[in-house]
């Protein structure tokens, strides 16, 4: 799992993150809101940690720039600002708790816990071979049997197959897909995604320029219909 933390005070922000990756998640860090609007845009992230009081842009208007896109991120405010009204405002914003400097790790830790459990969904457990239509992959022996013939699927090919499949009737971001089948260290360009797609086209459906099952979204992503 991976997090983002927003701390402008780097003593702060160095002892939760280390508290953070004891707990095994990967945190990546800012320490001011541009920086921090640049990574969410372009990383993905399972959980905000957020600080109020920022440089260029604060806490706040963050939340409200990330709940435009994306209601399902877990966002924490961690801040100093600690009267009823700050709270009631954080939370008016969209995020999911707030809590008040000073405080104590071993909440936050627990609070972080918390929200990424309620915030993971279980995927569907796809079987080892799975069929749809005229379609059948086996995704223990990487073999596929469709209309056009019977072939072997690379790798990387059934990491995506079985996370579309999983997600299915459901749009899954570019990003997601970076994340999941190519890893956080390389990332290949959006085209590399649209060349496997295209495959998928070419292997499984009736007609590829009319596709059924692997739907392209415009701006967003891609997602599966088993129809």
């Amino acid at each position: 799992m991976r997090i983002l933390l927003v701390e402008d005070e780097e003593n702060i922000r160095e002892v939760v993150k280390l508290n953070l990756e004891l707990e095994e998640y990967e945190v990546i860090t800012s320490d001011n809101g541009k920086d921090a609007l640049k990574k969410i845009e372009e990383q993905h992230f399972d959980l905000l940690i957020l600080d109020v009081m920022l440089p260029d842009v604060d806490g706040f208007q963050i939340c409200e720039q990330v709940r435009l896109s994306n209601m399902e991120v877990p966002i924490i405010f961690l801040t100093a600002k600690d009267t009823s009204l700050d709270r009631i405002n954080g939370l008016k914003k969209g995020a999911d708790d707030y809590l008040t400097k000073p405080f104590h790790l071993e909440e936050l830790l627990l609070r972080v816990n918390n929200l990424i459990k309620r915030s993971s969904k279980s995927p569907e457990n796809t079987p080892k071979v799975y069929t749809f239509g005229n379609n059948k992959i086996n995704f223990i022996t990487f073999e596929a049997e469709t209309d056009n013939g019977s072939f072997n699927l690379t790798k990387k090919e059934v990491k995506l197959l079985k996370l579309l499949i999983d997600r299915k009737n459901e749009v899954v971001s570019r990003q997601q897909i970076l994340q999941s089948v190519w890893g956080y260290d390389v990332y290949p360009s959006t085209r590399t995604i649209d060349n496997f797609i295209l495959s998928f086209r070419k292997y499984f459906e009736e007609n590829p320029r009319e596709p059924k099952h692997f739907l392209s979204i415009r701006g967003v992503g891609y997602k599966f219909n088993a129809l």
